[in-house]
Protein backbone atom coordinates (compact mmCIF):
# COMPACT_ATOMS: atom_id res chain seq x y z
CA UNK A 1 0.00 0.00 0.00
CA UNK A 2 1.44 3.72 -0.95
CA UNK A 3 1.67 5.85 1.87
CA UNK A 4 1.35 9.34 1.86
CA UNK A 5 3.92 11.52 0.40
CA UNK A 6 5.56 8.05 -1.45
CA UNK A 7 5.89 7.99 -5.17
CA UNK A 8 5.86 4.79 -7.00
CA UNK A 9 8.62 4.85 -9.58
CA UNK A 10 7.55 3.65 -12.78
CA UNK A 11 9.49 1.47 -15.27
CA UNK A 12 9.20 2.81 -18.82
CA UNK A 13 10.04 0.84 -21.85
CA UNK A 14 12.55 2.69 -24.22
CA UNK A 15 10.90 2.02 -28.21
CA UNK A 16 14.33 2.06 -29.71
CA UNK A 17 16.12 -0.74 -31.89
CA UNK A 18 16.85 -3.92 -29.94
CA UNK A 19 20.23 -4.19 -28.71
CA UNK A 20 22.46 -7.26 -29.13
CA UNK A 21 23.58 -9.87 -26.64
CA UNK A 22 25.84 -12.87 -27.31
CA UNK A 23 24.27 -16.00 -25.05
CA UNK A 24 25.95 -19.78 -24.66
CA UNK A 25 23.42 -22.42 -24.68
CA UNK A 26 25.54 -24.74 -22.58
CA UNK A 27 24.61 -28.72 -22.61
CA UNK A 28 26.35 -32.03 -21.84
CA UNK A 29 25.12 -35.95 -21.80
CA UNK A 30 23.83 -37.52 -18.62
CA UNK A 31 25.29 -40.59 -17.41
CA UNK A 32 21.75 -41.81 -18.38
CA UNK A 33 22.15 -40.37 -21.80
CA UNK A 34 19.48 -37.36 -21.59
CA UNK A 35 20.88 -34.06 -22.89
CA UNK A 36 21.15 -31.33 -19.91
CA UNK A 37 21.12 -27.77 -20.33
CA UNK A 38 23.14 -25.47 -17.59
CA UNK A 39 21.30 -22.72 -16.43
CA UNK A 40 21.81 -19.64 -14.11
CA UNK A 41 19.55 -17.31 -12.98
CA UNK A 42 19.82 -13.47 -13.74
CA UNK A 43 21.77 -11.05 -10.42
CA UNK A 44 18.79 -8.36 -10.05
CA UNK A 45 15.55 -10.85 -10.41
CA UNK A 46 16.94 -14.13 -9.87
CA UNK A 47 15.02 -15.96 -12.97
CA UNK A 48 16.55 -18.79 -14.75
CA UNK A 49 18.31 -18.40 -18.06
CA UNK A 50 20.98 -18.98 -20.10
CA UNK A 51 24.47 -17.43 -19.86
CA UNK A 52 24.43 -13.89 -21.58
CA UNK A 53 25.71 -10.46 -22.09
CA UNK A 54 27.34 -7.89 -24.40
CA UNK A 55 29.10 -8.38 -27.02
CA UNK A 56 33.01 -7.81 -26.11
CA UNK A 57 35.59 -5.99 -28.25
CA UNK A 58 38.09 -7.94 -29.82
CA UNK A 59 36.09 -11.17 -29.86
CA UNK A 60 33.42 -12.90 -32.44
CA UNK A 61 30.17 -13.24 -31.32
CA UNK A 62 30.69 -16.88 -30.03
CA UNK A 63 33.69 -16.22 -28.45
CA UNK A 64 32.03 -13.50 -26.32
CA UNK A 65 29.39 -16.04 -25.82
CA UNK A 66 31.51 -18.63 -24.66
CA UNK A 67 33.26 -16.12 -22.30
CA UNK A 68 29.72 -15.45 -20.81
CA UNK A 69 29.05 -18.91 -19.84
CA UNK A 70 32.85 -19.38 -18.18
CA UNK A 71 32.31 -16.33 -15.85
CA UNK A 72 28.76 -16.95 -15.43
CA UNK A 73 28.57 -20.28 -14.98
CA UNK A 74 32.45 -21.97 -14.77
CA UNK A 75 31.71 -23.99 -17.65
CA UNK A 76 33.92 -24.55 -20.24
CA UNK A 77 33.63 -26.43 -23.69
CA UNK A 78 33.25 -26.40 -27.62
CA UNK A 79 31.29 -23.71 -28.79
CA UNK A 80 30.09 -23.34 -32.39
CA UNK A 81 30.46 -20.66 -34.53
CA UNK A 82 26.58 -20.58 -35.89
CA UNK A 83 24.26 -19.34 -34.01
CA UNK A 84 21.64 -21.96 -33.40
CA UNK A 85 18.83 -19.06 -33.29
CA UNK A 86 17.69 -15.74 -31.25
CA UNK A 87 14.86 -14.42 -28.68
CA UNK A 88 14.01 -11.09 -27.71
CA UNK A 89 13.79 -9.61 -24.09
CA UNK A 90 13.31 -7.05 -22.13
CA UNK A 91 15.99 -6.41 -19.74
CA UNK A 92 15.25 -4.42 -16.43
CA UNK A 93 17.29 -1.37 -16.06
CA UNK A 94 17.49 1.07 -13.12
CA UNK A 95 14.56 3.04 -14.31
CA UNK A 96 13.54 1.70 -17.48
CA UNK A 97 13.49 -1.44 -19.82
CA UNK A 98 15.77 -2.04 -22.80
CA UNK A 99 14.65 -4.43 -25.52
CA UNK A 100 17.21 -6.74 -26.31
CA UNK A 101 18.18 -9.70 -28.96
CA UNK A 102 20.20 -12.22 -28.06
CA UNK A 103 22.15 -14.51 -30.32
CA UNK A 104 22.48 -17.93 -28.71
CA UNK A 105 25.72 -20.53 -30.02
CA UNK A 106 25.85 -24.04 -29.11
CA UNK A 107 27.95 -24.60 -25.87
CA UNK A 108 29.23 -28.39 -25.31
CA UNK A 109 30.64 -28.59 -22.00
CA UNK A 110 33.38 -30.60 -21.56
CA UNK A 111 34.06 -29.31 -17.53
CA UNK A 112 33.54 -27.00 -14.87
CA UNK A 113 36.20 -24.34 -13.26
CA UNK A 114 35.99 -24.76 -9.62
CA UNK A 115 35.66 -21.05 -9.33
CA UNK A 116 34.76 -18.26 -11.69
CA UNK A 117 34.26 -14.77 -11.57
CA UNK A 118 30.15 -14.63 -10.69
CA UNK A 119 29.72 -17.91 -8.94
CA UNK A 120 28.50 -16.53 -5.86
CA UNK A 121 26.43 -13.64 -7.47
CA UNK A 122 24.24 -16.12 -9.45
CA UNK A 123 22.74 -20.20 -8.83
CA UNK A 124 23.25 -22.63 -11.78
CA UNK A 125 21.83 -25.37 -12.28
CA UNK A 126 21.56 -28.44 -14.72
CA UNK A 127 18.47 -29.57 -16.02
CA UNK A 128 17.25 -32.20 -18.54
CA UNK A 129 15.44 -31.40 -21.80
CA UNK A 130 11.76 -32.58 -22.11
CA UNK A 131 11.21 -34.77 -24.92
CA UNK A 132 8.17 -32.58 -25.55
CA UNK A 133 7.05 -29.76 -23.67
CA UNK A 134 4.90 -30.67 -20.47
CA UNK A 135 1.90 -28.00 -21.64
CA UNK A 136 1.22 -29.75 -25.28
CA UNK A 137 -1.13 -32.15 -25.59
CA UNK A 138 -1.24 -35.25 -27.81
CA UNK A 139 -3.88 -35.75 -30.32
CA UNK A 140 -5.19 -38.95 -29.88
Amino acid sequence: MKRIGESIKKTRRVPEKARLQVGAVPVRHSPDGSIEVLLVTTRTTKRWTVPKGWPIKGLKAHEAAAREAQEEAGAIGTIRRKSMGRYLYWKRMEDYMLLCEVKLFLLTVTGRLDDWPERDQRRHQWFKLATRPTWSRSRA
